[in-house]
């Protein structure tokens, strides 16, 4: 379940954030202030954060620019909420590599689409659309993976990894990468781990002739080879 990290201290606006973004599917958690939100993201990174600009303590904008300053958190998809509609404040956003924005008031089918669109460009494993490669398909929503209709019997980890290869076919991922990427960069296990889990995905797309998909690079890590 893709995660969102909610920074908002007007408790009604959260509760209509929560109720709207658990209906759609994502797991949520909240902050009311930069500071919170900062010991949060110490612990684990979500997969998007939605960062209201008014905040007490620092500003939204602030955070924001001091994610992108950070190796760990600058990857982070960002969506800014904000009141503000001056043109000179919506490019000030932009230049702090915010994602996008959303203005109150916000319809939620709006922000949902946002959200979406957002997830698809910066982290597509995480937008919950179905992926595919040649026969092979893979349904985020009911977590089934299937070969030309038929079930793959597949663990919770292999599905994890699977969608992450076909979320970005051709790429090469490290050891390092698939560790921080699949797992959580606040997990600490052994990088021969992945190579165990790699080894189970192949077994289990063996039966239906789809293990080759996985490929090893020699001296880089893995990828999934898309189908000609």
């Amino acid at each position: 379940m893709p995660s969102i990290l909610v920074v908002e201290d007007e408790p009604a606006i959260l509760e209509l954030l929560k109720v709207n973004l658990v209906d759609a599917g994502y797991e949520v958690r909240e902050a009311p202030d930069a500071e919170t939100a900062q010991a949060l993201l110490r612990e684990s990174l979500p997969d998007l954060l939605l960062l209201d600009w008014m905040l007490p303590g620092m500003s939204g904008l602030a955070f924001a620019k001091q994610l992108r300053a950070n190796a760990r958190t600058k990857e982070l998809p960002v969506i800014m909420v904000t009141a503000r509609t001056d043109e000179a404040d919506r490019v000030a956003g932009l230049e702090a590599w915010v994602d996008d924005y959303v203005t109150k008031p916000f319809s939620p089918r709006e922000l949902k689409a946002r959200i979406k669109s957002v997830l698809r460009r910066r982290a597509p494993e995480a937008a919950q659309e179905a992926l595919a490669a040649g026969p092979l398909n893979l349904d985020p929503v009911t977590h089934r993976v299937s070969v030309d209709g038929r079930p793959v019997p597949i663990g919770p980890t292999e599905f994890r990894l699977l969608r992450f290869f076909l979320a970005r076919p051709e790429r090469v991922h490290s050891r390092t990468q698939l560790l921080d990427q699949v797992w959580g960069d606040h997990v600490y296990i052994e990088e021969r781990t992945i190579d165990v889990h790699i080894r189970r995905l192949r077994l289990a797309l063996e039966p239906f002739g789809q293990d080759g998909l996985i490929e090893t690079v020699r001296g880089s890590g893995y990828r999934l080879a898309v189908p000609h």
